[in-house]
């Protein structure tokens, strides 16, 4: 029988699959929502020696693909010529003749009309003929992100982050101009780009985070893999991604030393692939920094507190949601908070500082009854208000319409 579905292109930076990180999380969800409706060409890079084993499992959803290898060294030397150009780095860091042309020879040969391009940088491939509806996700204002950066750096990083976030800004804004919708994880975050750009205000709209529910159940929690001892506190995430190595800094340098005044036996579970080594550095008698990890939920599932002190935040942060699915009570900034909808001191603790922070983090740790009924509300939230599906219809009724 011939597949009625209409082929459509879907652009990432970075490979879909396995959806174990922030960004893969919403891209590899995306990709699977699109092959229920589409029959999906996918363009994409790898970063990583050990994802390019995956590559064969994207054919379950995609009719072709093309995955091109990119080694970060060496790409972050060849973004330097931004510089040159005058433009973001961002751009020539994804930038690739190889994927360009796939881009042009599949759209021409296979009649592709509809593209969808996960991340600003991608949207650079969708100027090409044939495509006559084309939906960027940005899912953060990442210019905004590079101005946050540049605050906490010194010279010349704070002026080279600096020029990242208005380059990007510049590109990001032509990029909305160009196509039909331009899509941001939270309002907030949509608000924002909005005031940046105010001529295109019409066609930004929000398409938030979900999390599955099913896989991240209390249920499946499995055995705790903490061994005997005080109360565990867990942090989970990429511990190389800058905003992550942040906040376990930050909580073991400021926030742990006020909880153990009170609490001397608490433990600190930093729980992730890729640890930097400023974060290897963390590690100590009482703070344990794991790597990578087969399974995290039993890590988030018997954890007593589950902590995102996260101080640069854009979106909505998919390891709270995740926390909140397996019924844990979480203690999350108010940076990480922006646009989830869960209400301090019923669905999780939403902080501010050091010693807001430890504060709330003591306040549970004192009262199993309070993080159970915190753990229960958040798992009735997520259920009703975070369904990867309902969230990602959004796509479907955007492709759907006339251009």
């Amino acid at each position: 029988m011939q597949d009625s579905r209409p082929p459509l292109l879907y652009l990432t930076h970075r490979i879909p699959y396995p959806p174990n990180k922030g960004d893969k999380l919403r891209s590899f969800n995306i990709l699977r929502q699109l092959a229920r409706t589409h029959r999906v060409w996918l363009g994409s890079f790898v970063d990583h020696p050990d994802d390019r084993r995956h590559i064969p499992a994207l054919r379950q959803w995609c009719e072709q693909t093309c995955v091109i290898p990119i080694e970060p060294g060496i790409r972050r030397v060849a973004s330097l010529r931004g510089l040159l150009r005058g433009e973001a780095l961002s751009l020539p860091y994804y930038r690739s003749p190889r994927l360009a042309r796939w881009v042009e020879q599949v759209v021409a040969e296979n009649g592709i009309r509809s593209a969808v391009a996960f991340s600003g940088p991608m949207a650079q491939y969708l100027d090409v003929p044939g495509l006559s509806r084309r939906v960027v996700d940005f899912c953060d204002v990442d210019s905004a992100k590079w101005t946050q950066y540049a605050a906490d750096r010194r010279w010349p990083m704070s002026w080279l982050y600096r020029r990242e976030g208005e380059r990007l800004l510049d590109f990001e804004r032509d990029a909305a101009a160009t196509v039909d919708a331009s899509l941001f994880v939270t309002e907030a975050e949509a608000a924002l780009f909005r005031r940046a750009a105010p001529a295109l205000a019409s066609r930004v709209g929000v398409m938030q985070n979900g999390v599955d529910a099913d896989f991240f159940s209390p249920a499946n929690a499995g055995a705790s893999p903490y061994p005997s001892g005080g109360p565990v506190l867990a942090f989970s995430g990429a511990m190389d991604y800058w905003p992550n190595i942040d906040a376990v800094t930050w909580f073991v340098g400021e926030i742990l030393p006020i909880i153990r005044r009170t609490l001397p036996a608490v433990r600190f579970w930093i729980v992730g692939m890729n640890p930097a080594p400023a974060v290897r550095a963390l590690a100590s008698a009482d703070v344990f920094v794991t790597g990578t990890v087969a399974d995290v939920r039993p890590y988030v599932a018997h954890a007593d507190v589950v902590v995102a002190p996260l101080r640069i935040a854009r979106g909505i942060q998919n390891k709270v949601l995740e926390a909140m699915s397996m019924a844990r009570p979480v203690v999350v900034s108010a940076a990480s908070a922006v646009g989830l909808a869960a209400r301090d001191g019923i669905e999780c603790a939403i902080v501010e500082g050091a010693e807001g922070t430890a504060g709330r983090v003591l306040e549970l740790l004192a009262d199993p009854a309070r993080r159970a009924r915190m753990g229960e509300a958040a798992r009735t939230c997520v259920e009703a208000r975070y369904s990867w599906q309902a969230h990602l219809a959004l796509l479907d009724q955007l492709l759907s319409e006339t251009a």
